[in-house]
């Protein structure tokens, strides 16, 4: 049984990002539930843009890079083994650096697949192929360290408990609920809709829905007078990075939610291990999206024009708002995950 059993549609790994028949299908979550469409990929630099372009977010992107590197081995297939290597090596920089403040933790997925990729050609074999395996070996692996995380976190949660997110925390946020729903806690969610992709309203709530669990919508200046009439017990996220100094840089907004919760004694469980790559919140560049993207909402201008936008993607929320990261290794404090690496 594979590690993606009894999660929803978003959550399936062939519903993220595939390789089939030469070319590369993601599911485009900027109109998704809307619409069901898989944007086909034919090569790897198509991949980085839509990654770039917003088509996949969250954790799609590292799939999407990992699949979009077997692109690339299908594409330079029939050249010389040197000259293949050398090919992966340009595609695997073009895949990590098409978002910024993700391109370290991007870098592990396409080094990954390059020495799968070399193993492979070393021994005559598809180089296409072994980065596939690679992929669905790092999909299982990951699905299973974060099955570990969403119990620890359900134990967080009060018995029929209301719980705040931010943005789309994927399959944090599925294991979250598989885990809630095997201990019988029918717990309720509030859900901001996440601006201007309104990644909460279309992907967050469409989980927590087909999942069977409570979910209600709410604006993104809603939460801290929500926690307040919805009587949240527990604000929880994901992350992008989350910085070896406990800082936790996730969708912009996270960190005016976190301010709230603190006012109101509700703790927040950032979900994911650290990065050793980012030691401290200095090493994370934030990403910087055109300004003309808060300018429209789902394909439609909303300001006058010459009215400026200003967009970043990302912001960064310190350790002192942070009740604890709840990693595959337990719940750790955010001034503590130096000793992530010490246990077992």
């Amino acid at each position: 049984m594979r590690n993606d059993h009894n999660l929803a549609f978003l959550l399936k790994y062939e519903n993220i990002a595939r390789f089939e028949n030469g070319c590369v299908y993601i599911l485009d979550r900027r109109i998704y539930p809307r619409k069901k469409v898989f944007v086909r990929c034919q090569t790897h630099g198509e991949v980085a843009a839509a990654i770039r372009d917003m088509v996949t977010q969250s954790y799609g992107p590292f799939q999407a890079a990992s699949v979009g590197m077997s692109l690339a081995a299908h594409e330079c297939r029939e050249l010389p083994a040197k000259a293949q290597l050398d090919y992966l090596s340009r595609a695997a920089t073009v895949l990590a650096t098409a978002r910024p403040t993700t391109e370290k933790k991007m870098r592990l997925i396409t080094d990954g697949a390059e020495k799968a990729a070399a193993f492979a050609i070393a021994k005559g074999e598809s180089a296409t192929k072994a980065i596939l395996d690679y992929t669905l070996k790092t999909l299982e692996d990951k699905y299973a360290r974060i099955a570990k995380i969403g119990h620890f976190l359900a134990e967080k949660i009060p018995k029929d408990g209301t719980v705040m997110t931010q943005c789309y925390a994927d399959c944090d946020l599925g294991m979250m609920l598989r885990a809630c729903r095997e201990r019988n806690n029918d717990i309720k969610l509030i859900v901001p809709e996440t601006r201007p992709y309104l990644q909460g309203a279309r992907l967050t709530a469409s989980v927590i829905y087909d999942m069977g669990f409570d979910v209600t919508l709410i604006t993104d200046n809603m939460p801290a007078f929500a926690m307040l009439q919805k009587h949240v017990d527990v604000f929880t996220t994901a992350a992008d990075v989350i910085c070896m100094d406990g800082h936790v840089v996730n969708k912009v907004g996270t960190y005016q939610i976190a301010i709230a919760a603190k006012r109101h004694g509700i703790p927040y469980y950032c979900t994911g291990n650290p990065n050793a790559v980012h030691p401290a919140i200095a090493t994370v560049k934030i990403e910087q999206r055109n300004p003309e993207e808060v300018l429209h909402a789902m394909g439609r201008r909303t300001a006058k024009k010459g009215v400026k936008g200003y967009y970043p993607a990302f912001d960064i929320t310190p350790p002192d708002l942070v009740g604890g990261i709840v990693t595959d290794k337990g719940i750790l404090g955010p001034y503590e995950l130096q000793n992530y690496f010490f246990l077992d």
